[in-house]
């Protein structure tokens, strides 16, 4: 996963990773149309996965409009890896935009990072990002303590959902507290997180064993 401008979003890299770790057998490509002077420049390309769950596909667009300045020579190879980004999004459940469907990557982001992005962390099997835990000020909890109001609202469904996709990655049981908070949730949410990253790395240092 990558973040960029707030938003998080997969790479294409990721993606045939983890395709991979779950049984890819075969990715077929076509080119559906070519660009030319009278199409506007647009090339569309059909991409077909195949892993240990069936068949999956994908349609990716690219032209002189929709990708940057440096890749615009390039936009059969561009609508490719867009059309293959979808069908693999398909294939293994992640519901996070690929960052080579953006329309203003100015690199082939399969083979180079974009500048100035932040560092890259695992790819969990999520479909949203995953919220930064926010926590109140010490005099403003101590405040409205005193006050009796309620300092953070429940967890909301969405929170809960996220819980229980991380505790089953894990292989925790899907236990969640009637009484959990917003705030309560969102840092567990944080440390389900780092196991997670903590595991894919240990798990992947010991197959380049």
């Amino acid at each position: 996963m990558v973040n960029r401008q707030g938003k998080e979003f997969v790479l294409y890299a990721g993606l045939l990773d983890q395709a991979h770790r779950e049984g890819l057998k075969r990715i077929t490509t076509s080119l559906i149309q070519a660009p030319s002077d009278n199409n506007g420049h647009l090339a569309i390309c059909h991409a077909e996965v195949e892993t240990e769950k069936g068949v999956f596909s994908g349609i990716g667009d690219a032209s002189p409009e929709n990708v940057g300045r440096m890749i615009a020579p390039h936009t059969i190879r561009m609508a490719e890896t867009r059309a293959k980004a979808r069908a693999l999004r398909d294939a293994i459940n992640v519901g996070v935009t690929a960052l080579e469907e953006l329309g203003d990557v100015e690199e082939d982001s399969s083979i180079h990072a974009p500048a100035r992005r932040p560092a890259v962390r695992p790819m969990a099997a999520l479909a949203q990002p995953i919220p930064t835990p926010v926590r109140p000020e010490p005099s403003i909890v101590r405040e409205t303590a005193e006050a009796g109001d309620d300092m953070s609202p429940p967890a909301t469904q969405q929170q809960i959902d996220r819980l229980h996709k991380l505790q089953a990655a894990l292989g925790q049981a899907a236990m969640v507290s009637s009484t959990m908070t917003s705030e309560e949730a969102a840092a567990r949410i944080a440390e389900l997180v780092r196991q997670f990253n903590t595991q894919s790395r240990q798990a992947a240092r010991t197959q380049a064993r």
